[in-house]
């Protein structure tokens, strides 16, 4: 009979930096006992990092022994063999023996000599191994003597795990590629998919009737990127089709306790994963765009659809001539420009040589009638499609401004501003940021200016409690200021209240 390994905590843990409330916890090992599943893989025990990891990130010896306390399955802990050497397995393992019985070791192929010492290392100290081996999908064409050398583990191991890294695997390439292995090693053989072309059941299903020991699947199909075979569905085909006993009332109540986490990050796969799945590109970094705010769906795809054919960028646009004026503003996207119009209106109004200079147009249709001004928008991210919505496209004759060539996610503009975009030749005030909206309106704005340059719109968040989004946008518009001050030697002073002391702040009504 093929063991079943839920790994929710473990995968599931890359979109909550694996934290997970002690309600969850709970509702989740009272429902797993209740299960037909064999083996719990409840996170990482990990090195010191410089990043945020929560519980189940470090799995620390308390919280091991409170789950191993009320659990009757079996526990797995993951380890990321290119992160542990044979000393930090020794310092991270020798406080868990008897509380953990399997030790899964995540392997990249070429490491896999090097892999081999530690997972024997680990076996003396009396735990179960597995290898999950990463790539499966490049086996055959980019390690074609890697399968040839996994007789070395029928000595000591206790499952070697195929990886369905991409999510790119079909049913004939598992039955070829499991044909293999079975070949070359004697020792228990599991599979792990990632669903970005939603074949993680019918892999699955196809792994079990060729005989494989173990499967993997997470509730609600929680896993890194595009996520893993809903643990739901395996049981349920297995109810059905292989008799096995499930309590669904209990499955029931596991699921609800997770879908206040679905609908707050929205795992699941989409046509960026599935492109990825589909061309062999990591689970991270389409994960790292997806999750931006910045990038538009659009731009995504866009960019890894260049990166399947090898294009760096699918456009490439004149260089800005940098046209000069005595005053520049920078318009941001907070409310002060609907509060404060007639005052910015009437500053542009009273003087000459002006230009606004849009980070994002979401204001823009609020400057439609203002005729005695240039003005320059930055087509970042998510910015051409706001574009679109905000300005009379039918008349269009301002400029629009790119990041310097080539662009991370491609290049997008809309058809009416092609003959009026132009791109920078480079950032030259920071090295943070670069593809952001506003360090691309800074750029632009120290390229235009020969006096005088003011923002509008950066009014700051207000509250005690910011959104993980605003945090995010407040420290990179104080990181950009800072570097404006370091560029220039002075602070961008702001027309319009804001909150950002790193900003000059004045009053627009003391100009008109």
């Amino acid at each position: 009979m093929t063991k079943i390994l839920d790994c929710t905590f473990r995968d599931g843990g890359y979109y909550t930096d694996w934290d997970f409330s002690e309600e969850i916890i709970d509702t989740y090992i009272n429902a797993m006992n209740g299960l037909p599943i064999d083996y719990l893989e409840i996170g990482y025990r990990s090195n010191s990092s410089n990043k945020y990891l929560g519980r189940f990130g470090y799995t620390p010896i308390k919280e091991l022994e409170k789950i191993r306390a009320k659990s009757n399955k079996k526990l797995a802990i993951m380890l990321n063999e290119k992160e542990v050497s044979i000393s930090d397995a020794y310092a991270l393992l020798k406080p868990i023996i008897g509380l953990v019985d399997m030790i899964r070791i995540a392997i990249d192929p070429i490491n896999f000599e090097r892999a081999i010492i530690l997972a024997r290392t680990i076996k003396k100290m009396g735990f179960e191994v597995g290898l999950n081996c990463m790539y499966m999908s490049k086996w055959l064409s980019d390690y074609p003597e890697f399968i040839s050398k996994l007789g070395v583990l029928d000595d000591f191991a206790d499952l070697f795990c195929m990886v369905d890294s991409y999510g790119g695997i079909v049913p004939d390439d598992l039955k070829h590629i499991y044909t293999e292995v079975q070949k070359n090693t004697a020792v228990p053989i599991g599979f792990h998919g990632h669903n970005n072309l939603q074949l993680s059941l019918i892999n699955t299903i196809t792994a079990i009737k060729l005989g494989v020991n173990y499967v993997d699947a997470t509730i609600l199909g929680m896993g890194r990127g595009a996520g893993n075979l809903n643990m739901e569905l395996l049981l349920t085909y297995l109810n059905a089709y292989n008799n096995l006993p499930v309590d669904f009332n209990i499955l029931g109540d596991v699921i609800s306790s997770f879908i206040p986490l679905m609908n707050k990050y929205r795992w699941g796969t989409n046509l960026p994963y599935m492109i990825a799945g589909a061309n062999k590109i990591p689970q991270k970094e389409v994960m790292d765009l997806v999750t931006n705010r910045t990038y538009s769906f659009n731009s995504v795809v866009r960019s890894l659809s260049n990166r399947v054919v090898n294009v760096e960028d699918n456009a490439k646009y004149p260089i800005l001539s940098e046209k000069k004026y005595k005053n520049v503003i920078v318009v941001g996207g907070g409310r002060s420009p609907i509060d404060h119009f007639q005052g910015i209106k009437s500053f542009v109004n009273s003087r000459t040589s002006v230009a606004l200079v849009f980070a994002t147009a979401r204001h823009a249709h609020l400057f439609d009638n203002i005729s005695n001004v240039d003005k320059y928008y930055c087509l970042v991210g998510r910015e051409a499609k706001r574009l679109e919505q905000n300005v009379k496209n039918n008349y269009f004759q301002d400029t629009c401004i790119l990041p310097p060539y080539p662009r991370k996610l491609g290049t997008e503009v809309p058809h009416f501003a092609v003959k009026n975009t132009f791109e920078l030749c480079k950032v030259e005030f920071t090295n943070l940021y670069q593809d952001s909206c506003t360090a691309i309106a800074i750029q632009t704005v120290l390229n235009l200016s020969i006096d005088n340059i003011f923002a509008v719109g950066y009014d700051g968040y207000t509250g005690i409690t910011l959104s993980e989004k605003e945090l995010s946008l407040t420290k990179e518009n104080r990181a950009l200021f800072n570097h404006y001050f370091t560029f220039t030697g002075h602070k961008m002073k702001s027309l319009t209240p804001s909150l950002y002391s790193e900003l000059d702040i004045l009053s627009i009504y003391q100009f008109i």
